[in-house]
């Protein structure tokens, strides 16, 4: 359980419980919800593994690291550029 003498900004927290009383939930009850929704990087990493599985199972796509590498960066471009101001 996290460290109860943990201090949030005031205005993030006030957010936080209209957030949660908006879900129909405390607080606690918010955060808790949260953080059992995170994952982990081991447990994203599986996941991605999953599906590179699946879709070369699938369709037999099997992208090389150069090709990943390659559409990473494409893909950290696009969404530099939908981020601008």
């Amino acid at each position: 359980m996290p460290d109860a003498n943990i201090r949030i900004p005031q205005a993030a927290r006030d957010r936080l419980a209209a957030v949660a009383a908006a879900e129909g939930m405390s607080l606690r009850a918010y955060l808790t919800h949260l953080a059992e929704t995170v994952l982990t990087p081991d447990e994203r990493a599986e996941r991605a593994e999953q599906a590179r599985t699946a879709l070369n199972a699938w369709t037999g796509y099997a992208p090389t690291a150069t090709e990943e590498a390659g559409l990473d960066q494409e893909l950290d471009q696009r969404l530099a550029q939908v981020q601008r101001p």
